[in-house]
């Protein structure tokens, strides 16, 4: 297929690469032409604006920050809108607003272009290796269409419903996943001050009946939320800030009370007013850390003795 794609950062890059590798056309745009050279490299055309690419191709794929960005890409001066042709068919795949997305869709809608929105879970690693979580809200027939070019950037696609129906599953998905991880921080900084050991308290949590049940106490957190790895950002803890305020919007929009949101949003504000939204989402930690006077640490997997 002709695929455009749009926003070539630490993820998009990577679903560029799979998408040739499934041997698709690619075309590419970027506000940084550079971000581009690697796919240019591999055979992928130049685009001068959103609006071109979406003229040279049947599929125009965004990858991008966040609403503001999706909104400016698809409906502003030389966006989406100025170049899809009738027939064409525009898919977001960024973390963005159920909202817009529906918005999006009506007014590219009126001019023959078809929309879904396929927000992708699975972070950098992902969307390197294509086996991204993919939640797709689009009309039935158009699931079909599309389904061959998602299967080059992911291995688990999952048809959600109608138009908005993906953004509205994977602002779900965040939500549990960034307040689950504040309790964690909360109950292992308890624990660690209360004088046990933080890899006893782990093998004790992943024994009990909610780490069997596969809470959020995964293997990882030894490679790197433990150790203090917080400045090589898999997910920047701006962006986690981003999805969840997205969240708790939509909680606005449909009455939905969300008090444990509203308090994991606040942490992440403060967080983000310590210069930290570079750092990756889990230097959540470090501020329970500092709140609690305690550090939560374990020895690198290496270290372990048998």
């Amino acid at each position: 297929m002709k695929i455009g794609f749009i926003g070539l950062g630490m993820m998009g890059h990577h679903m560029v690469a799979n998408l040739q590798k499934a041997g698709h056309d690619l075309v590419v745009y970027d506000v940084r032409r550079e971000a581009g050279e690697d796919a240019l490299g591999r055979g992928a055309g130049w685009a001068e604006t959103p609006a071109d690419a979406a003229r040279q191709s049947e599929i125009v794929m965004t990858s991008l920050p966040g609403p503001k960005e999706v909104e400016l890409v698809a409906l502003g001066e030389n966006g989406i809108l100025h170049g899809a042709q009738p027939g064409c068919i525009y898919v977001d795949v960024s973390t963005s607003s159920p909202t817009l997305i529906r918005r999006i869709h009506q007014v590219l809608g009126a001019r023959g272009v078809r929309v879904a929105d396929a927000p992708v879970s699975g972070g950098v690693v992902g969307a390197e290796e294509a086996s991204l979580q993919i939640m797709v809200g689009c009309d039935a027939d158009l699931y079909e269409q599309i389904k061959p070019a998602l299967s080059g950037i992911g291995d688990k696609i999952t048809y959600i419903g109608e138009v908005g129906a993906g953004e509205v599953a994977k602002l779900v998905h965040n939500q549990i996943a960034l307040v689950v991880q504040q309790v964690v921080a909360e109950a292992l900084t308890l624990g660690t001050k209360a004088g046990i050991q933080p890899e006893r308290l782990l093998e004790a949590i992943r024994g009990g009946a909610y780490g069997r049940s596969g809470g959020g106490v995964g293997p990882n957190m030894e490679k790197s939320t433990l150790q203090g790895d917080w400045d090589r950002p898999r997910f920047a803890l701006a962006l986690a800030r981003k999805d969840l305020g997205l969240a708790t919007d939509l909680a606005s929009e449909f009455g939905v009370p969300m008090p444990l949101a509203a308090v994991a949003e606040q942490a992440l504000i403060e967080c983000l007013n310590r210069g930290w939204g570079t750092k990756d989402m889990t230097a959540i930690f470090a501020l329970q850390e500092d709140r609690a006077h305690v550090q939560v640490r374990v020895p690198r997997p290496a270290e372990v003795s048998g």
